[in-house]
Parts: C-alpha cells; structure tokens; sequence
C-alpha cells in the first residue's frame, strides 16, 4: 500500500501526515486518541495548552501499551507452562 496524506481535527487543530495505514485502522486510531484526550476530565481544555494535552495523552496510552504488553507475556508464559505439561502427559513423561 501506498502512503498518502491523513488528515484529522483535534482541539481546533488540523493534524496531518503520511500513512500507508488502512482507512480502518486509521479510523480506530484516530479514534482512540480522540477518546483518550476528549474524555479526560483531569485538565481543563481552557487551561492546558493542547499541545501539553496531545503529550499527556499519548503517555496515557503508551502506559497502557506497557501495561498490555507485561500482561500479554505473562499471559504468554502461562500458556506455554500449560502447553508443556500437555506434551509431558500426552509424550507419557512425568
């Protein structure tokens, strides 16, 4: 896919980049920031500059990467631990 240009309103800003994204997942992202940083009631809009807004935002949500990503690899070894006492029963060794 090629990249083309994306372009999104936010706090009265217009944002623009390149992206060979899918117009769906473009959607959803941009959709998530706009719930990430229209719905947070901590600051008030009038008070925070929005560029301070768009980076608070953002380490939001690289917070709940992080957070996804450490329950993800626990996840992980939990079902490798399980998928390995399944071949230990199936091969017969205890």
């Amino acid at each position: 896919m090629q990249d083309r240009l994306v372009r999104f309103q936010l706090f009265g800003q217009e944002f623009t980049f390149y992206s060979n994204a899918s117009e769906e997942e473009l959607d959803a992202v941009i959709a998530l920031l706009r719930e990430e940083l229209e719905g947070s009631d901590t600051f008030s809009r009038s008070s925070v500059p929005s560029s301070k807004m768009l980076v608070l935002g953002c380490l939001r949500m690289a917070g709940k990467y992080v957070q996804l990503h450490r329950e993800f690899d626990a996840y992980r070894q939990v079902q490798e631990t399980a998928l390995e006492r399944l071949i230990d029963k199936v091969s017969g060794v205890d």
